[in-house]
């Protein structure tokens, strides 16, 4: 990690259901920014959230809202929903339990977006952590991966210099994540990390992958850009060749 003697600047805030965090490294001032990324995030919730009644979201579930008529972010989000169905074979779903729910590109979708703020408000060196994924800019950061059944461990770490992590697997809410087409929670992975230049791609591929179950692993074989790491219910490790991983990680 970074050394402590440099300036560093630490913002925690509650959004989205979950915590966002944020570590710059930047000499001055970038409170403007960094209080437009936290609106961005907020903004992100109010349109997005499947637990606000009043979201779009919702309404369109309700069939109160039409696509056409909802907001060009929503839109952009559904048709970006729409592409990744049809890459991954429909492991990625925005109903994978008959619901409207984006929420498995909507979190990366909305901190990728954050992070662009900070970087056009002059940041040129933070870690921005929203709820487990993370997005980087600039060198030396190092990012630890939750252990999937030890909330007190990690499980690997991996080097992290302007690069997006994000992981999938029952960490803060239990079994969420389920195979589309057969309606229930894979029983043979334990969780699946994605890294790559964009943290809503990299999060989404990381809930398909975890929906494969035990097929997963060699379907991110095949990514373009972005490499994988999955953790099967057995304890096996199997990383895609170009994974970031940290060999002095334990």
């Amino acid at each position: 990690m970074p050394t402590t003697s440099e300036p560093r600047t630490i913002h925690v805030e509650s959004v989205m259901g979950t915590v966002v965090s944020l570590d710059l490294r930047d000499d001055g001032a970038h409170d403007a920014a960094v209080a437009a990324a936290m609106r961005e995030l907020h903004r992100a919730d109010a349109r997005f959230s499947t637990y606000r009644e009043d979201s779009e979201i919702r309404r369109l579930d309700r069939g109160e809202l039409r696509i056409p008529d909802a907001s060009p972010d929503v839109r952009e989000v559904l048709d970006r929903c729409l592409r990744l169905r049809a890459e991954t074979n429909g492991y990625f779903d925005v109903r994978p339990a008959g619901r409207l729910d984006p929420s498995a590109l909507v979190k990366g979708w909305a901190a990728q977006r954050a992070a662009e703020i900070l970087v056009a408000g002059g940041a040129t060196r933070f870690c921005l952590n929203l709820g487990g994924d993370v997005i980087t800019r600039g060198r030396g950061w190092r990012i630890g991966i939750q252990h999937p059944l030890d909330r007190t461990a990690i499980a690997a770490r991996v080097q992290a210099d302007d690069l997006a992590v994000a992981t999938s697997g029952a960490y803060e809410r239990g079994a969420h994540i389920v195979d589309p087409h057969m309606r229930a929670a894979p029983g043979d992975v334990l969780s699946v990390t994605v890294t790559g230049p964009d943290l809503g791609t990299a999060d989404a591929y990381s809930t398909a992958a975890f929906a494969m179950g035990a097929a997963g692993p060699a379907w991110t074989l095949g990514l373009d850009d972005y490499e994988a790491m999955t953790i099967l219910a057995d304890a096996t490790v199997l990383c895609t060749p170009g994974f970031p991983l940290l060999e002095d990680a334990g």
